[in-house]
C-alpha cells in the first residue's frame, strides 16, 4: 500500500522506508505526489501537531498519509524546546547548527546530573476513510557538553545515551533506527497496525 508522508525531509523517509518497508507499506514524499504543502502547526503537543500534517496531506493527495511530529525535551529547560525543536530560538536561529548552538548556550551552566533530556516522536497515519492510528515513542538520553559525531542531523550531535557510551550522531544508522524515538513510535505504529489486521480476519 502507498502512504505519502507529510515531509520534505529525506532523513525521515529513510527512517521510515528501513522500517515500514518490510510490513509492505511504500512510503512516498508529499513531493513525489508533486504536492508542497505548509502545515501551519498550531497544536499545544506533538499528537495534534501530528494529526495537522496528516489530515492536510491526506486531503490534498487523496491517499492515506504518515505524519510524524518529533522534537527534544530537556528537564533543566521544563521541556523546552518539545514541539518548537525545529524553530527553537526563532528567527535568528536558521540552521540545526544555530539551534544546537543556543541550546548548548542555555545549558552551559546546568550540571551532568540535571541535564537529563527525551526524544519524542507521534506518528499519525490518516487514511482517507477517516480512520487513524497514533503512535507515540521515546529515547532518553543526556544533553552533552558539546557536539560529537556527524552522522545524523538535528540535536543529535548533542544527545548523549548512555547506554550506547555516545551520542546520536556518534550511531550507526542501523543501531539508531532501533533504538531512537521515531524507532520506538513505528514499532508502536506497527503494534497498532498488525493488532488492526488480526481483528480483520
Amino acid at each position: 500500500m502507498k502512504v505519502v508522508l507529510a515531509s520534505k525531509n529525506q532523513h525521515k523517509l529513510q527512517e521510515m522506508q528501513q522500517i515500514l518497508g518490510q510490513y509492505g507499506l511504500e512510503v512516498v514524499l508529499e513531493s513525489d505526489l508533486g504536492l508542497d504543502i505548509e502545515v501551519e502547526e498550531t497544536g499545544t503537543t506533538f499528537e495534534e501537531n501530528s494529526m495537522l500534517k496528516a489530515k492536510a496531506v491526506q486531503q490534498a493527495a487523496g491517499i492515506t498519509a504518515l505524519a510524524d511530529d518529533s522534537g527534544l525535551q530537556v528537564d533543566a529547560l521544563n521541556g523546552a524546546p518539545g514541539i518548537y525543536s525545529a524553530r527553537f530560538g526563532g528567527e535568528r536561529n536558521k540552521s540545526d547548527r544555530d539551534r544546537l548552538e543556543y541550546l548548548l548556550e542555555l545549558m552551559k551552566d546546568v550540571p551532568q546530573e540535571q541535564r537529563t533530556a527525551r526524544f519524542v516522536s507521534v506518528i499519525t497515519m490518516l487514511r482517507p476513510d477517516g480512520s487513524s492510528i497514533v503512535a507515540r515513542g521515546t529515547c532518553e538520553g543526556v544533553i552533552a557538553f558539546a557536539p560529537h559525531g556527524s552522522n545524523g542531523f538535528g540535536y543529535d550531535p548533542v544527545f548523549y545515551v548512555p547506554q550506547e557510551g555516545c551520542t546520536f550522531a556518534q550511531l550507526k544508522s542501523e543501531r539508531k533506527n532501533e533504538i531512537s524515538h521515531r524507532a520506538n513510535a513505528l514499532k508502536n505504529f506497527v503494534e497498532q497496525l498488525q493488532e488492526e489486521r488480526h481483528a480483520d480476519e
